[in-house]
């Protein structure tokens, strides 16, 4: 009989979302037939009314189903943050299963997510460079006849994915060491940021000096370090809802939105190298990023002057 994956959920303090979540992999093949554990994070020191009843939201969701065949919840009395709740429950799980399949509270999977991901964790669970699964990929234009069903890419995404014990242990929590390697490799700050198209290495930058605390870059950096590479899928299987204002880290747009992802993925034998139309795609959204940030800045300096500005 087939082992599945375990899948870990982290919650916090979206009631709406999390549901949402739960809905969408309730209804995944293989559902039926997985675990969950759930997260749910505690309050804040001095944490509001409105941000404690909706942590009690949260928790009322997670037990309102029978999401999966097996649901384990996890109620924090204390709040750890994101980075550490993550990074502490994957190692926990990842430690006890050998690999985990891993989601946060605002991702909607598609009815084949499970599949793609199981499919992959054992595809690839003895191929030491493959440390990294996505069920993510950017809406750029034809990306579904540009790029193979599935391809490699050197960065990780974490809206959807799976790894195993064997990759996650070799995690590196330290950005002064992570920026350090990067950097006196040569190129290697140019390749990280893929090709200078994103800021991935100033995120570590703004870790070290305490400007946020997030684990997806130190992540990334690890498998960049290791010349791991990620298996993606050309068309998401998540769609990420979380870009509303809602969350810690997300503001609020609809670039890396899909608008469906009722599909499943099938895995074909494809080279043990990184995708090079996959950087090309990679950097053409990171410009459209850019340009729709320039955007948003000029707006806001021209109400900040009193500036009229066309709609």
């Amino acid at each position: 009989m087939r082992i599945l994956s375990p899948i870990v959920l982290f919650v916090y303090n979206r009631p709406f979302h999390a549901e949402q979540t739960l809905e969408a992999l309730s209804n995944n093949f293989l559902a039926d037939q997985s675990t969950l554990y759930i997260y749910c994070d505690g309050p804040k020191a001095n944490e509001t009314s409105e941000v404690l009843e909706n942590i009690k939201l949260v928790r009322e969701v997670c037990e309102k189903k029978q999401w999966t065949k097996e649901v384990i919840i996890i109620n924090r009395e204390q709040n750890s943050g994101l980075a550490n709740s993550i990074t502490n429950g994957v190692t926990e799980l990842i430690n006890k299963y050998g690999r985990v399949i891993v989601l946060e509270d605002d991702l909607v999977t598609s009815p084949g997510f499970l599949t793609y991901m199981n499919d992959a964790l054992d595809k690839y669970a003895d191929t030491e460079r493959v440390m990294h699964i996505s069920g993510y990929w950017f809406p750029v234009k034809k990306t579904g006849s540009l790029l193979p069903e599935t391809f490699f890419y050197r960065a990780t995404s974490c809206w959807g994915w799976a790894t195993w014990k064997r990759a996650w242990q070799k995690l590196e929590t330290d950005p002064v060491a992570l920026k350090d390697k990067i950097t006196s490799i040569p190129k290697g700050s140019r390749k990280f940021n893929i090709e200078n198209s994103y800021s991935h290495l100033v995120q570590l930058e703004d870790n070290i000096t305490g400007k946020i605390n997030t684990w997806a870059v130190k992540w990334y950096a690890t498998v960049f370090l290791n010349n791991g590479l990620c298996l993606h899928p050309n068309l998401s299987l998540v769609n990420n809802i979380g870009f509303d204002n809602s969350g810690t880290h997300c503001g609020s747009t609809s670039l890396y939105y899909w608008p469906q992802t009722d599909r499943t993925i099938q895995l074909n034998e494809i080279r043990l190298e990184e995708s090079q139309q996959s950087i090309k795609m990679a950097k053409q959204f990171h410009k459209k990023l850019q340009i729709t940030l320039l955007k948003r800045i000029k707006r806001k300096a021209f109400r900040m002057l009193g500036i009229p500005t066309q709609q």
